[in-house]
């Protein structure tokens, strides 16, 4: 297989001057719960789910940082070519510019939500935003999912749950860890921020308000013992200069703030692109 930080060199950078620093900050993978380890930078997450078949990774972050997870994968016990399939959450370039390059160096199969596949394959986000169009390697999708498919490796089932808003093909991501006295319930959360999303005349992405909504509300009725976002200061896991605590993320209570902050933020951001 060709390294992933051969093929990121030749890359070109897409990062903007305003990007956090922590976004390509080098951070040593770390066991989260079960079969999950940490695999991404300090800034954006990835997550690497071992199973008895070989490994499925969630989302790829940034070309700088594919080099990064190629070595944390092998840190964590794992042969980057037995990682099998990647997840993608959203097609947005923080999260989806390093998957090609991970494809190329893993053989794995690209799975992502299934109005997400255009975006991927042509390198373009969806929709329209107030900062402009930033692109990415295009890379190919092997399955695209719909709400309430499931995708399985070995003896790991995860559940595609459809959360549109913040992409078209924003996929919310399921599984269960065997516990007792009952199994935890997991939940890799797409991100319901508005982060820049043109919500008013949106004529790329016309149902964006409404399917901003439906996901807000479908999150609300999730149960999560364990919540892995895209980005991991929503756990309050970042914090320079000191271990990670991987029990940040073991948190009933985390999903439903994240849910309570979004609807707000949701509502106040409608309210000023209305005016």
């Amino acid at each position: 297989m060709i390294s992933a930080l051969a093929i990121a060199a030749t890359t070109p950078l897409l990062l903007g001057a305003a990007d956090p620093p922590a976004w390509t900050r080098p951070q040593a993978p770390f066991p989260i719960a079960g079969p999950i380890t940490y695999v991404g930078s300090e800034g954006i997450a990835a997550y690497l789910i071992k199973t008895s078949a070989g490994a499925i990774l969630i989302d790829g972050t940034l070309a700088e940082n594919a080099g990064m997870i190629e070595r944390n994968i092998a840190a964590a016990g794992v042969r980057p070519r037995d990682v099998k399939l990647i997840l993608v959450t959203h097609a947005h370039f923080d999260h989806a510019v390093g998957v090609a390059a991970l494809k190329r160096a893993t053989g794995a199969r690209v799975v992502a939500g299934a109005r997400d596949v255009s975006a991927l394959e042509t390198g373009t986000p969806p929709g329209e935003t107030s900062y402009g169009v930033i692109r990415f390697p295009p890379v190919h999708v092997d399955r695209g999912v719909r709400d309430g498919d499931k995708v399985t490796l070995g003896n790991v089932t995860l559940t595609a749950r459809a959360t549109p808003g913040h992409t078209p093909g924003c996929t919310t991501w399921t599984m269960h860890i065997p516990a007792k006295p009952r199994p935890l319930d997991v939940v890799f959360p797409c991100s319901v921020s508005v982060a820049g999303n043109r919500l008013i005349g949106n004529r790329a992405y016309p149902g964006i308000v409404a399917d901003y909504r439906r996901s807000i509300a479908m999150l609300g009725t999730l149960h999560a013992d364990i919540v892995l976002p895209s980005h991991p200061e929503l756990a309050d896991v970042i914090a320079r200069g000191e271990r990670r605590d991987p029990a940040a993320f073991v948190d009933p209570t985390l999903l439903p703030r994240i849910v309570a902050k979004a609807r707000a933020s949701f509502a106040g951001d409608l309210a000023k692109q209305s005016r």
